[in-house]
C-alpha cells in the first residue's frame, strides 16, 4: 500500500500592481510661424537679386487668419475702387487687383502692354509674391515659377509701386504689421474653443483607477474603450463592472470644464481691436457691434474716414501716373 504524499500548500506569488498611465486624444498644433518675421533685406542667387524682407506667402496664408483682417484688406480695396475713373489703358479688373495687393503686400506690379508696332496700349496687374528686384541697377524685374524656371522681364518693363519702408527702398511693407500677433492669437482662440466644443465641452480629463482587485484584463478593456472613443462627444458613455469594487475605484477628473471661465471672448475683443486701429477702420464701418449700443452717426464717420484716409490712399496710389502716359493714368472721382 502507497501512502499519498501530503498535499503541499502552494502560495502564488505577489505582484505589485504596476502603474499604467496613457494618453489618447489627437494633439492641438500650436499656432506660430516664422513666415511673417521681418528678416531685413538680403541678396540671393549669389546676389542677382533682393528677396523681400517678410514672406509674401506668409503674407499670402494671413489673409484668411481670422475674419476682422480678411475683411479688412477688401474693405480698402473697394474703398480705393469705389471712386476710380476706369480708362481702357487702365481698366478696373486690373486695377482691383492692384489695390488689394496694396493692402495685402504694400506694393503692386504693373507690367506695361505695346502693340506690334511697339505703340504703348496699357497695363496689366502681375502678381508680385515670386516677383525679385534684380541687383543690376537697371530697374530690372525677375519672376520665379514654381517650376524652377524664371522669366525675365526687360528694364523698364515692370512699374514697381510700393510704400514706404525706412529699413529698405527695394520693396514696400504694409503697414499692419504691428498687428498681425494679433490676428495669429485671434485665429488661434478660435481654433481652440472649437477643438474645445467639437471634443465634448472639456479640454481632457484624467481616467484614474485606484481599485486592486480590478484584473488586467479589465484594465486593457477600459484603456482600449477610452481610446477607441474619438471625434465629438469624446468618452460620453462607459460601462465598467468591478466586483467588490469600492466608491472611488474609478474617477474623472476633469482638466477644464465648458462651465469654468475663460478669457476667450476677451481675446476676441482686444486682438479685434487692435486689428481694426492697425487698419485704421472704425468699428462701425466694420460691421462691429457697439459694446454701448450706440455706434454713432454713421454718414459723419464715413465722411470723417473718407478725408482721413481715402483721399491719402488716393494720393499715394497716382504716383503710378509718373510712370503712365496720360491717357492711361489713374484718376478717381471727386467726392
Amino acid at each position: 500500500m502507497t501512502h499519498a504524499r501530503p498535499r503541499q500548500r502552494v502560495y502564488a506569488e505577489y505582484s505589485e500592481p504596476k502603474t499604467m498611465a496613457f494618453s489618447f486624444g489627437d494633439p492641438q498644433t500650436v499656432l506660430g510661424s516664422p513666415l511673417t518675421d521681418y528678416v531685413g533685406l538680403m541678396t540671393l542667387d549669389n546676389g542677382r537679386y533682393f528677396e523681400p524682407p517678410v514672406s509674401l506667402v506668409g503674407l499670402t496664408q494671413c489673409i484668411t487668419a481670422n475674419a476682422f483682417h480678411e475683411t479688412a484688406l477688401h474693405f480698402k480695396k473697394n474703398l480705393l475702387c469705389k471712386w476710380y475713373m476706369p480708362t481702357p489703358a487702365f481698366p478696373l479688373k486690373e486695377f482691383k487687383r492692384c489695390a488689394f495687393d496694396k493692402a495685402v503686400y504694400g506694393q503692386f506690379y504693373l507690367q506695361r502692354l505695346f502693340d506690334g508696332f511697339g505703340r504703348y496700349v496699357g497695363v496689366q496687374h502681375i502678381s508680385g509674391v515670386n516677383l525679385r528686384k534684380l541687383t543690376n541697377e537697371k530697374n530690372q524685374y525677375l519672376k520665379l515659377m514654381p517650376t524652377g524656371e524664371e522669366i525675365l522681364f526687360k528694364p523698364d518693363e515692370i512699374i514697381h509701386w510700393k510704400d514706404y519702408d525706412p529699413q529698405q527702398n527695394i520693396y514696400g511693407k504694409p503697414d499692419y504689421l504691428g498687428s498681425l500677433q494679433s490676428s495669429l492669437l485671434n485665429e488661434g482662440a478660435t481654433l481652440f474653443r472649437r477643438r474645445y466644443y467639437v471634443n465634448g465641452n472639456h479640454a481632457g480629463y484624467i481616467l484614474y483607477t485606484a481599485d486592486p482587485d480590478m484584473s488586467p484584463d479589465t484594465e486593457e478593456n477600459i484603456k482600449q474603450a477610452v481610446s477607441g472613443t474619438k471625434g465629438p462627444g469624446n468618452f460620453r458613455s462607459l460601462f465598467v463592472n468591478i466586483p467588490k469594487g469600492r466608491e472611488k475605484s474609478i474617477q474623472v477628473i476633469p482638466i477644464g470644464d465648458i462651465s469654468h471661465k475663460d478669457d476667450f471672448e476677451r481675446i476676441k475683443n482686444i486682438t479685434r481691436n487692435d486689428i481694426l486701429s492697425s487698419h485704421r477702420i472704425p468699428p462701425a464701418l466694420a460691421s462691429v457691434m457697439p459694446e454701448n449700443g450706440h455706434a454713432g452717426d454713421i454718414e459723419k464717420i464715413s465722411g470723417v474716414h473718407y478725408e482721413n484716409e481715402v483721399v491719402p490712399m488716393q494720393q499715394a496710389v497716382q504716383e503710378v501716373n509718373d510712370f503712365l502716359p496720360l491717357e492711361g493714368q489713374i484718376n478717381f472721382i471727386n467726392v
